[in-house]
């Protein structure tokens, strides 16, 4: 059990700081896009940047608001960012996870659907309402993709006739759920970005319209453990992807692909323009729901009828 303990922290912290590369590779990837200068002054290349950043943001001095319920601002990102570590022991980083759960599913279903009560959460104990109105468009964006992202995994859990992740991997060993499934892994990446906040649907995170959205705020540590938050769901995200449609992460094609599906989020964000909110709605409720729908309920209806 102490090994178990030790090895999940080993890769929770291999995680936070692949976090830390990620925010660089993204500015940098960001700038190129833009044609112009990414993040290169500290350290050689940049290195040293999300570094630097970290100790500055920690440093700060937090502000407390006049009416701020303190004590829910204080925990609140960090049970979101643990909340997000959670996930990591169901991964199969190995030949299997290191909780080898059989419904390992569900508990992905569990953590993944209680951040979004953190994230009211964040909102609702500043008493500032421009927080609350940022965590209240986070809240319905969330709710409204997390339909159609729980029901691509129940066809994947129909394909490979199991809950757990270690048996959706040993059930692609003929064949990889993405051929066939194209269309579903379009929509499952999509509704993957909305679930992150990320570009085009960054909602929560208006800067036109909302300054930052429910974490206006927050700042130096507790602003830095929300950012923390988003970009390590976006890895473990990417994780599990990899592990629903190409198998497992144990060879260099699927390491690769993953490193691929986490490029791909940034450089969507660099590509398409932010939707407009009447439009994100209708994207997951009358185009990715029916679709997701059909799909999975098609082969049902049409395998009882013939037989």
């Amino acid at each position: 059990m102490m090994n178990i303990m030790l090895i999940s922290i080993s890769i929770s912290i291999s995680i936070l700081i692949s976090v830390a590369f990620y925010t660089i590779l993204e500015r940098k990837v960001l700038s190129y896009i833009q044609t112009r200068k990414g993040p290169n002054k500290v350290g050689f290349l940049g290195i040293l940047q999300p570094f630097s950043d970290a100790i500055k943001l920690f440093n700060k001095n937090i502000v407390s608001l006049e009416f701020m319920n303190f004590m829910f601002s204080y925990i609140s990102p960090s049970f979101s960012l643990f909340i997000t570590l959670m996930i990591i022991p169901i991964i199969s980083f190995f030949k299997y996870p290191l909780f080898d759960i059989k419904q390992s599913i569900l508990f992905f279903f569990i953590l993944s659907s209680m951040a979004v009560y953190f994230i009211l959460l964040v909102g609702w104990s500043t008493n500032s309402k421009y927080c609350y109105l940022g965590s209240i468009r986070s809240v319905a964006q969330m709710i409204s993709y997390e339909i159609t992202f729980f029901m691509i995994i129940l066809f994947i859990i129909l394909l490979s006739q199991s809950y757990s992740f270690t048996q959706i991997s040993e059930s692609q060993n003929m064949l990889y759920f993405f051929w066939g499934n194209m269309i579903l892994f379009l929509i499952w990446l999509t509704s993957c970005l909305a679930e992150t906040n990320r570009s085009p649907f960054d909602f929560a995170e208006g800067e036109s319209e909302l300054v930052s959205g429910f974490n206006v705020e927050y700042m130096g540590g507790w602003f830095a453990l929300i950012f923390l938050a988003e970009y390590a769901s976006m890895i473990i995200l990417s994780m599990i992807t990899t592990m629903m449609f190409l198998k497992t992460l144990l060879n260099y094609f699927s390491i690769l692909m993953m490193i691929m599906i986490s490029y791909s989020l940034i450089w969507v964000r660099g590509t398409y323009p932010r939707f407009r909110y009447d439009m994100l709605m209708n994207l997951s409720w009358k185009s990715f729901l029916p679709v997701t729908l059909f799909i999975i309920l098609y082969p049902l209806i049409l395998f009882n009828f013939i037989f």
